[in-house]
């Protein structure tokens, strides 16, 4: 044990990057109280993609285990158009190996923190909503999008909306074909992929003016989606038949907060650097926050000094996360020329020198943060 020994510290939000931190912290010796406003931790039916940069802090925590029983290894993510016709393939397991790429539904990944969290000694406090940080030696605000922490620190911002919205289904799939797929249609695109226990992931999102709320919660017709993607061939139609709920939101673009911290409040995953879904790395980012943080908690006796190495270790490499997703949101929705030139780019490439392809996320897949000296 270092510097956290005994600390006292608040959690201000009960999903990944709040679970993950009070893991990381009470593993360290911590006294770790987590704050969460609903009345139970649980979370809607969504999937996410855990890539190797955010599962060697989970095997670090001791989750590898448990994760390998719940999840699915992906073995390679591949570009298609909306005829269903292979443009690129991304061969992960034959790039590295020994590198995990995991496709887990949300919810069983919170039970799995909330499971190790309750184990370590974190005291929770459900139904508990923080208007300001409580009495601790540090508040940790891992309260999301509309984070009340972050308004502290940066006063009021106004997201920018994207003229994009997004639908977010789940539906009962057998087919686990090992790999994440996204076809690609001018102005729209549908990313689909298998979960554990017979279920499919899908997120389909399209260019349109007319404005939805942020979040989840926003029930939509599911003969919505089937008519905004009734001309993608493959495997699309089949699933989107199997469609009976579905949900929407609007995609709004945030910058990353200016300021992360003050010495005693601190932001970490959405709250300090929200994203846009096209890198699959939101959880991600705030799995790797809460190693980074908990690691310069522990290293640098100093409060201040700790938060403000944190904030510097950490911000560069999600400003260009973000802008890595914001990128993707273009690519995928390319239109007339620059779709021909830009598919025919990706079919060369996946001819000649896929290898080539995939190492161009080496500096996001490769990230270890558990080697990283604070």
């Amino acid at each position: 044990m270092g510097s956290l020994q005994d600390r006292q510290i608040a959690i201000i939000g009960g999903g990944v990057a709040g679970l993950t931190a009070a893991l990381a912290l009470s593993r360290r010796g911590a006294r770790v109280t987590l704050h969460e406003r609903a009345p139970a931790i649980t979370e809607v039916g969504a999937g996410l993609q855990l890539s190797p940069n955010a599962m060697r802090v989970l095997d670090a925590l001791g989750l590898g285990p448990e994760l390998a029983r719940i999840s699915l290894r992906s073995h390679a993510v591949e570009l298609r158009n909306m005829q269903g016709a292979r443009v690129l393939r991304l061969d992960m397991l034959a790039h590295r190996p020994n590198a995990e790429f995991r496709l887990i539904h949300r919810a069983r990944l919170i039970d799995c923190l909330a499971g190790a969290v309750q184990a370590a000694g974190v005291t929770l406090r459900l139904g508990s909503d923080i208007q300001t940080p409580p009495e601790a030696d540090l508040t940790i605000g891992a309260d999301g999008l509309r984070s009340r922490m972050r308004q502290i620190l940066n006063g009021r911002e106004a997201p920018f909306f994207t003229h994009q919205t997004a639908w977010r289904t789940v539906i009962p799939d057998r087919d686990a074909t090992p790999c994440a797929q996204v076809f690609m249609g001018p102005g729209r695109h549908l990313v689909s992929y298998p979960l554990a226990g017979g279920l499919r992931n899908i997120v389909a999102v399209m260019e349109r003016n007319a404005w939805q709320e942020e979040g989840w919660s926003h029930q939509d017709d599911p003969a919505n989606l089937r008519a905004a993607f009734a001309d993608f061939r493959g495997p699309v139609p089949h699933w989107l038949d199997a469609v009976e709920q579905v949900h929407i939101w609007g995609l709004f673009r945030h910058e990353v907060a200016r300021n992360w911290q003050n010495g005693h409040l601190v932001l970490i995953g959405d709250a300090a650097h929200p994203t846009l879904p096209f890198m699959a790395q939101g959880a991600v980012m705030a799995i790797e926050d809460a190693w980074h943080l908990a690691a310069c908690l522990d290293a640098i006796p100093d409060q201040p000094q700790a938060l403000s190495r944190f904030e510097a270790s950490r911000r560069d490499r999600t400003t260009r996360i973000v802008a890595a997703a914001n990128a993707n949101a273009r690519n995928y929705h390319l239109t007339g020329l620059r779709r021909l030139i830009g598919h025919s780019a990706l079919r060369l490439a996946d001819r000649l020198a896929p290898k080539l392809a995939l190492s161009r996320f080496d500096w996001l897949y490769d990230h270890d943060p558990t080697s990283e000296e604070p």
